[in-house]
């Protein structure tokens, strides 16, 4: 099989923001890689950092209240040293952008088609009536039927699922090497989010293109991606091929994650909750395993001072050694023990 190439690499990425007087980091020490025709997903709660790395990515922060440090390597070149007009060239011709909320991404006072058009127009040297056919085959290709009227509404008119089809429209417009989707299947009912997931699939298989899938449904992750990023307050704690992580998942927030999800062939009917909340940037921990404060039965001292990433098994990062040691409240024992016993 032939090997994918990197299209993205992201080393010792630092997003921050300000707060007052004092910076806080949002996204800390991030590294990871992103290969042709690959799905990677990102996932973990609500404030965890997973938004603030792939907006990190195009460079959608305000600068005066926002630091971002590292390393974010497209072509050899390093996106985060880029100027607004540098980015410019990049955002929605290289890389593609589907935003969480469709109605609030687009442009209120302007058509579906004049919206598409402006990508189009601004990337390409294409002209008026060359640009208004490829609208229409994109407004086709993202399954909206009867294009040529859609072309003609405002968002308002439209359904969640068609304004969500709309802005993927727009982010593949200039045919991206990378498309990042923050959330694309969240507010929408369970048949259109099959019908988004299906889209980008087909939409990557002819563009081999690289996605970054933000997302909090570990059950959307199962069927898209190919390597998962749990991140919790701002670091990654677990990387993973997606059939390893599910198999095999180690850190104690994955494992927490997995087991909230109620599952149809358990005789167990109680719902499983993880104690407490994602810490505000402010109140993060920013020494010792930040997930301990919601583990309180595992002793302090099975956490690192300084957790880092380790290579449990091939591709398979953890991180922190709480792993060996983590067990549910209600059960005895951890992964040593459980090896043991066996």
């Amino acid at each position: 099989m032939k090997s994918k190439n990197d299209i993205l690499n992201i080393k010792n990425l630092h997003t921050s923001f300000r707060i007052k007087d004092h910076y806080y980091h949002a996204v800390e020490d991030i590294s990871l890689t992103l290969k042709e025709n690959e799905v990677l997903a990102i996932v973990g709660e609500s404030g965890c950092g997973k938004s603030t790395l792939a907006t990190s990515i195009v460079g959608l922060h305000p600068p005066g209240n926002t630091k971002v440090t590292g390393e974010i390597l497209y072509k050899g070149k390093n996106l985060v040293e880029f100027k607004e007009d540098e980015l410019n060239k990049i955002r929605g011709n290289d890389i593609g952008f589907i935003f969480q909320d469709p109605l609030a991404a687009l442009n209120p006072l302007m058509k579906i088609g004049e919206q598409i058009a402006e990508t189009l127009k601004y990337h390409t040297k294409l002209d008026e009536n060359k640009r208004k056919e490829r609208v229409l085959e994109l407004l086709d290709q993202v399954g909206i039927i009867n294009p040529a009227r859609v072309a003609n509404q405002f968002p308002h008119q439209l359904s969640g699922g068609m304004r969500q089809r709309v802005v993927i429209a727009i982010a593949i417009a200039c045919k991206p090497k990378i498309m990042i989707a923050d959330e694309p299947t969240t507010a929408l009912d369970v048949t259109i989010q099959a019908q988004i997931l299906d889209l980008l699939n087909d939409l990557q298989e002819e563009t081999d293109a690289g996605i970054v899938l933000i997302t909090h449904d570990l059950g959307v992750v199962a069927e898209v991606a190919d390597r998962v990023a749990v991140m919790y307050a701002g670091q990654i704690v677990e990387l993973a091929t997606v059939t390893e992580l599910f198999r095999n998942p180690l850190h104690p927030y994955t494992r927490s994650l997995l087991n909230s999800i109620p599952q149809a062939d358990s005789d167990n009917d109680r719902l499983e909750v993880i104690q407490g909340m994602v810490p505000t940037l402010t109140k993060m921990p920013r020494k010792g395993c930040r997930f301990a404060p919601r583990v309180p039965w595992i002793d302090e001292t099975k956490h690192e001072e300084n957790p880092a990433l380790h290579e449990i098994s091939k591709d398979h990062f953890v991180r922190c050694t709480c792993w060996k040691d983590f067990h549910f409240e209600h059960q005895e024992g951890g992964l040593q023990h459980e090896l043991h016993a066996n």
